[in-house]
């Protein structure tokens, strides 16, 4: 097993930040850093992260978050904000961690997991993993912008192009927009974009994933259909 998908399968992050780690100088091997991830581990290897021994989970987990407000998307936070491993701590004795982030504002569904390769799958731009939001805005859409952002726009880092575009429930300030990209912030900026200031944004879906019957706050650990239904995500 390569040394990044070692690091992601201990529970500690996706493959892609484990190999920035690595690249980082915070994963020794047998007692000197090791900063290539594609090193090879042999049965006997210690591998150190932080200078703690870690080692790969054969017991994975998958939890679904219906995140709230206020709460940040980290292992741990150094402002003592809180963050979404604070309401999950009870649930599973294994590390996990979340898949992707959300805004601290950004409320609704995130993935958390231990399974490394599936992190790394539904993290990677090419399988294009399907995300719907509920977006409140500061004041009603103008036709013309919806119009525009239905149609596709640039912004400084690109294209951008959504699947779909909806008012919902007659609201001209409440929008639902499905789409695939995973580029930082890119929903808020689409409105940004116009002028409008993104009140609340709700991810309502998530690869299939919804929060129905999940409060706010709560998680719950995913069924196995679920975890088949990620798992074949893209094939």
């Amino acid at each position: 097993m390569r040394l990044n998908k070692y690091v992601a399968h201990s529970g500690i992050c996706s493959r892609r930040k484990a190999t920035e780690h690595i690249k980082n100088g915070l994963v020794k091997l047998n007692g000197t850093i090791e900063t290539n991830p594609a090193t090879e581990i042999k049965d006997g290897d210690v591998v150190l992260f932080k200078d703690k021994i870690i080692k790969p989970s054969t017991n994975f987990v998958y939890l679904i978050l219906n995140k709230p407000k206020n709460t940040v998307t980290t292992l741990d936070d150094d402002r003592g904000r809180k963050t979404v491993m604070d309401l999950v701590k009870n649930k599973t004795k294994e590390r996990i961690y979340p898949v992707g982030r959300l805004d601290r504002n950004t409320t609704g569904l995130l993935l958390l997991t231990n399974d490394g390769d599936l992190a790394h799958k539904l993290s990677h731009p090419s399988h294009e993993v399907k995300k719907i939001y509920h977006v409140f805005l500061d004041k009603d859409l103008k036709q013309t912008h919806f119009d525009a952002i239905k149609r596709g726009i640039e912004l400084e880092d690109g294209a951008v192009n959504v699947d779909k575009i909806s008012y919902i429930k007659g609201a001209k300030n409440e929008i639902g927009i499905d789409i695939h990209i995973g580029r930082n912030r890119i929903v808020r900026r689409i409105f940004e974009h116009f002028g409008y200031v993104v009140q609340k944004l709700d991810r309502v879906y998530y690869g299939g994933l919804t929060k129905k019957d999940l409060p706010r706050s709560f998680s719950r650990h995913l069924t196995k259909r679920e975890i088949i239904m990620l798992k074949h995500f893209g094939h």
